[in-house]
């Protein structure tokens, strides 16, 4: 279906809670990589936060947003967001509050 075709406002919701639904999806598996990623800094000796890797992460996902017509100063404020979060979770694993 395109979306063009939705014409009524249950059916439009509808996917919109689908598209949401998988954005948690996402959410979920990045939340695993960085799981991982506190893992593998451990091991090697790096700190949660890295400054140039969270410049470069913000930097991408306004560039991907910009490509697909979004605005990318919002979507750099929700990266950040992500980014924060992220690194507040390998902190959390780094000292020693593992599940």
């Amino acid at each position: 279906m395109q979306i063009d075709d939705i014409s009524d406002m249950a059916t439009l919701r509808a996917h919109i809670d689908a598209v949401d639904e998988r954005l948690i999806g996402l959410l979920a598996q990045r939340h695993a990589l960085i799981a991982r990623a506190a893992r593998i800094k451990e091991r090697i000796g790096l700190p949660a936060r890295i400054d140039d890797r969270v410049e470069e992460v913000v930097a991408n996902a306004g560039r991907h947003a910009a490509s697909r017509g979004l605005d990318p100063a919002l979507i750099e404020d929700i990266w950040r967001q992500l980014v924060e979060a992220a690194i507040a979770q390998e902190d959390r694993y780094l000292n020693g509050d593992r599940p």
